[in-house]
């Protein structure tokens, strides 16, 4: 398994935490040199799909400047995490919250990009009273409750392995095992939903984004596989039920994950803010995490 790479002013430890199912979860703690990590707020960082969990690079340093220190775990199927076939997106918030208390960690936030966004959300109503604030970048929201909007605006590709997850695992599977076969064509950017200003990120300060997609798919598209299922299944949460603040900020040329989703979201989230940027694309909306970590270490204050 690759290890992340060190990040200059910041320790970036790796630990295994076994659960009671037999379970393993590797999760990762971004310490910074010189200062006193009890002194900061934790916030648990939700990666998308496919990707490993490594704590956000690109947000090391703006986190830290709020007052705030990153976790982040490889979603199961991920990385050094066991696979859990069938897990819904409410699931994960028993991982994140047996890291919690292993840590000994009572007050934190969330944070997630794209296929992050649920499980940060499915956090926030499973412990409302230990979650203070909540980011979601470019989140995906349920299929079940959206509909066929739910494709509204989305390239190709994603409607395509949505679909496949819709019609069930073994249909799921051979998708993505198809999709992975040697001399298999590569889709093209605008296939996949990417825009140029996303391609031009990939080549500034997101490079990093690249270094956790191979990691990602190590050891085979389960994680993927095991998202996209749970994305377009019962979720196990109302996310009307949130009482912690929430950020969304989504890009009005996203044609990955619509921007459609952060509003459907937006409409039934109780304490929620909006931010949609017109020109930004699935990934260049991270351009504006800095503005968002400041509204999270506000919120977190509040």
């Amino acid at each position: 398994m690759v290890s992340p790479p060190q990040s200059p002013g910041f320790s970036i430890v790796e630990q295994d935490l076994s659960l009671p199912d037999g379970r393993n979860l590797h999760f990762y703690l971004a310490l910074p040199e010189g200062r006193d990590p009890y002194a900061l707020l934790p916030v648990f960082w939700h990666h998308g799909s496919p990707n490993v969990g490594w704590p956000p690079a690109p947000m090391l340093d703006l986190a830290l400047a709020e007052g705030l220190i990153w976790v982040s775990y490889d979603r199961p199927g991920y990385g050094g995490s066991t696979r859990h076939i069938g897990r819904r997106v409410i699931d994960g918030a028993g991982d994140v919250l047996a890291i919690a208390d292993h840590l000994g960690v009572d007050r934190f936030a969330v944070m997630g990009h794209s296929g992050g966004g649920p499980h940060a959300l499915a956090v926030a109503a499973t412990a409302p009273e230990r979650v203070v604030a909540v980011v979601v970048g470019a989140g995906v929201a349920p299929y079940l409750s959206m509909g066929e909007q739910f494709f509204g605006g989305m390239a190709p590709w994603g409607v395509a392995s949505l679909q496949a997850a819709i019609a069930g695992l073994e249909v799921k599977e051979a998708h993505e095992v198809a999709a992975m076969q040697p001399g298999e064509p590569e889709p093209s950017a605008h296939d996949i939903g990417f825009i140029d200003a996303d391609l031009a990120a990939l080549r500034g300060d997101w490079a990093w984004l690249k270094s956790v997609v191979g990691p990602g798919l190590e050891h085979g598209p389960g994680g993927l596989i095991d998202d996209d299922l749970a994305f377009v299944n019962e979720w196990g949460f109302d996310p009307a039920a949130i009482t912690a603040p929430v950020l969304l900020f989504h890009g009005g040329a996203d044609a990955m994950v619509p921007s459609v989703h952060s509003r459907w979201l937006s409409d039934r989230l109780p304490i929620v803010t909006l931010w949609e940027e017109p020109e930004a694309g699935h990934l260049s909306v991270l351009s504006h995490a800095h503005a968002a970590l400041s509204w999270l270490g506000r919120a977190a204050r509040a």
